[in-house]
């Protein structure tokens, strides 16, 4: 499985030493398409509107509770190619109300990976 590689710090396309497009393989590429995945707001990916988690609808602004949050993370990462399993956990909130976790996943090859929320 390849992906286009995206910059860590921007998210944006990434180069390569040629100029071109950078390309990204597995297992680096499933990761990074899973935080993908978990950063999408629902109805966002005009091409398949059932993508993404429910932010406006049910998580920003909302009393919602973290076991619902980390299932949704979850079952998120499992639509994603490559992924046979996935734990969410959560490890703290900022002063500045940052959620921080983590995204453990096993891939269909058996190898494990993580990807930080």
């Amino acid at each position: 499985m390849q992906t286009m590689l995206l910059d860590c710090a921007t998210w944006d396309l990434a180069v390569d030493a040629a100029g071109n497009i950078a390309v990204a393989s597995a297992p680096y590429a499933v990761a990074q398409n899973v935080a993908c995945a978990v950063r999408v707001f629902l109805g966002e990916c005009w091409y398949n509107t059932s993508l993404g988690l429910p932010y406006l609808s049910n998580i920003l602004g909302r009393t919602q509770s973290a076991a619902l949050f980390r299932a949704d993370v979850e079952q998120t990462a499992l639509r994603v190619q490559g992924v046979t399993h996935a734990t969410c956990v959560l490890t703290g909130i900022s002063p500045q109300r940052r959620l921080s976790g983590v995204i453990q996943l096993t891939l269909a090859d058996g190898s494990q990976t993580s990807v930080s929320l």
